[in-house]
């Protein structure tokens, strides 16, 4: 690859890979393996690159934190998240936060926005606590037999779990064959839906096609069900879902219709769960290969529990625990990359960007960014001390996005990880099974490929 940068009637383009192929373009090392691909990009263009897909078909990688913080929080009402989010997204949430747009969004941001304030947030320990000792018997006989798991599926499980009754006062199961499963294959769908490839439209019978649908139904019942359940139920609580129900719109007065509350309710059991269930996974295994780091998790967790399950008074007790998330998001977050449309045209670092073009963010490679991240690739959670932390550019680490449509659950995902991470480590000892493969699946968010499978051994009590 060579350097080549364009311009075109006194505006200048980013440089672009030289060896494209002359039809496709960039498209089939994309299709092969994106990730990689842009780390290759990254270290031979730079922070900003220039891609041609298919004819016509033109995108921008952005992975200067200046960029960022350009197209997220500067300059962020140039920017919206387009078709290439919304319409894959949206076959599966629908209208919900995560695609609306506009005036619609701004109310059902405003109307959720109390539910995830910080005394809320306390009234969820009790629920996060309670939640993960449930697996504790489990985990127990494991450990007693000395039997290997999969870490990430019982992680999957206990934050569906968790979302489900703090946000709705339900318990969404997740069988084989019900949510947690489906909305899995769902991901897998919509995440090669977002991929620079020939569209096929959702009408289409293909097997893809077919499996996507069938597993949209069963979601949908499993959220109808709720949304029934709770028209039925006398004095319900007072938790996201009544604010839903009980919102009416400013110029007709009239509820949410059942469509959209089932955009809403799902959209927030999938934003809830996944992202919080792979920090957790990775966590787990950063602590397998960190042994000074998950005795000293241990330290500090014990030295403040002291063997009790952890309260809201005990989460400021524990700044390490914390940053030991925070590092696992640095190096796995969950959501990788992070498309924006360009409404108008715009100039980023010296480079032109046409209106209507893709600008792709990329949290993967800016947390790596050398500039930025001392030996990027080793992890550190003292990276993460408030010093250090106000030393560093704001969007040199953006887990959760940034600007007006930062993650509106980001506290709640910290707050419950690092419950999880304290209950875990207080009670367990967690070895990674020899020879275990560590792959990235980076088809929607970035899951290990193979899962986590970890032999755990009880810790003798103090």
């Amino acid at each position: 690859m060579e350097l080549t940068v364009s311009t075109s009637a006194g505006k200048r383009y980013a440089p672009m890979p030289k060896a494209q192929h002359w039809l496709l373009g960039s498209f089939l090392p994309v299709r092969r393996d994106l990730l990689g691909f842009y780390t290759r990009m990254f270290y031979e263009l730079g922070d900003i690159i220039r891609f041609r897909g298919l004819p016509g078909l033109y995108w921008h990688l952005v992975l200067h934190p200046a960029y960022v913080e350009h197209v997220l929080l500067r300059n962020q009402h140039n920017y919206r998240k387009g078709k290439v989010f919304d319409g894959p997204i949206g076959l599966i949430t629908g209208n919900g936060l995560l695609t609306s747009d506009g005036e619609f969004w701004r109310r059902q941001r405003r109307l959720m926005q109390p539910a995830f304030h910080r005394q809320a947030l306390f009234g969820f320990v009790a629920t996060m606590v309670k939640e993960t000792e449930k697996f504790f018997p489990d985990w127990d006989a494991r450990a007693a037999q000395g039997q290997a798991f999969d870490i990430a599926q019982d992680m999957a499980a206990l934050t569906l779990r968790i979302a489900g009754l703090t946000l709705f006062s339900t318990p969404v199961s997740d069988t084989a064959d019900t949510f947690g499963r489906n909305l899995r294959l769902a991901f897998d769908f919509v995440g090669l839906k977002m991929r620079p490839t020939l569209p096929v439209p959702l009408w289409v019978p293909t097997p893809a096609n077919l499996r996507f649908k069938a597993a949209r139904r069963r979601l949908d019942t499993v959220v109808y069900q709720i949304i029934e359940a709770r028209r039925k139920t006398p004095n319900p609580p007072l938790d996201l879902l009544a604010m839903l129900m009980a919102a009416r719109d400013e110029e007709t007065g009239s509820a949410m219709s059942d469509q959209q509350l089932r955009d809403e309710v799902i959209t927030l059991l999938l934003a809830g769960h996944e992202t919080t269930a792979i920090t957790l996974t990775w966590a787990v295994y950063v602590l397998t290969q960190e042994p000074v780091v998950a005795e000293q998790v241990y330290d500090e967790v014990s030295g403040v529990l002291r063997g009790a399950s952890p309260t809201a008074d005990n989460l400021k007790q524990l700044p390490y625990t914390r940053m030991v998330i925070e590092e696992t998001m640095r190096l796995y977050p969950p959501a990788w990359g992070l498309p924006r449309e360009a409404i108008h045209d715009d100039e980023i670092g010296g480079y032109h960007i046409p209106g209507r073009t893709l600008v792709a963010l990329n949290q993967f490679l800016t947390h790596r960014h050398p500039d930025f991240w001392e030996d990027p690739e080793r992890f550190d959670p003292e990276r993460f001390t408030p010093a250090r932390v106000a030393a560093r550019p704001m969007f040199a680490y953006f887990p959760f996005g940034g600007g007006q449509r930062v993650c509106i659950g980001s506290q709640f995902a910290l707050m419950e990880a690092t419950l999880v991470l304290a209950l875990l480590v207080q009670r367990y000892r967690v070895r990674l099974v020899p020879g275990h493969p560590i792959e990235f699946d980076t088809v929607f968010t970035l899951r290990p490929k193979h899962g986590v499978r970890v032999i755990v051994e009880r810790r003798t009590p103090q």
